[in-house]
């Protein structure tokens, strides 16, 4: 059960409802996970959704770096709904299965292309160590350029206040639906 009440609600600002409004009739086509909660702020709601399509659908990303992020993201918050939500996605990006598995046990996945590679090492020391070395950002850089490591960084710190919002507030999994991820060591990250 969550702990707090999700919208949509019966009873809703007019604020609140052309937030909703805007959600729905976007690329998202639905409402889930943490925008059910902070749409009890319809300011923060907006301003959430706005910077979540962004990052999201219009980066210069590709899909599959994007979605290998959030995946990496969601293991190291332990975000069950974030990751529940974007393993379909990441496969039809084209992430292979292997590479899923290795990552939802917290493992580094052999076979991973070069940027592959350079955007998991950024984006396991970003959740690590806070920051990453200089190493990891000149691999990053060199294979993503200066505006796809801001992007990087911009897509991981969304997806960690996502996967905040989601653990601190119990958004709930569907109906059904099992936990994916097993709990891991904070060793094995």
């Amino acid at each position: 059960m969550p702990r707090i009440p999700l919208f949509p609600l019966e009873v809703m600002t007019d604020e609140q409802r052309a937030v909703l409004h805007d959600i729905v009739s976007g690329p998202r086509g639905t409402i889930k996970g943490p925008l059910r909660a902070v749409l009890h702020r319809a300011e923060l709601a907006d301003r959430w959704q706005r910077l979540g399509e962004i990052l999201r659908y219009r980066t210069s990303l590709p899909p599959r770096l994007s979605e290998l992020a959030i995946l990496i993201t969601a293991r190291a918050m332990d975000a069950q709904f974030e990751w529940f939500a974007h393993e379909p996605p990441a496969r039809e990006a084209g992430i292979a299965d292997a590479v899923i598995a290795a990552l939802r046990v917290g493992a580094v996945p052999a076979g991973l292309a070069g940027d592959e590679a350079a955007l998991h090492r950024y984006c396991v020391e970003l959740h690590r160590d806070h920051a990453v070395s200089d190493a990891t950002y000149a691999a990053a850089h060199e294979h993503l350029g200066t505006l796809g490591v801001v992007e990087l960084t911009a897509l991981v710190g969304y997806y960690t206040m996502v996967a905040m919002t989601l653990n601190a507030h119990q958004i709930p999994l569907p109906d059904g639906v099992e936990p994916p991820l097993p709990m891991v060591s904070t060793d094995s990250r």
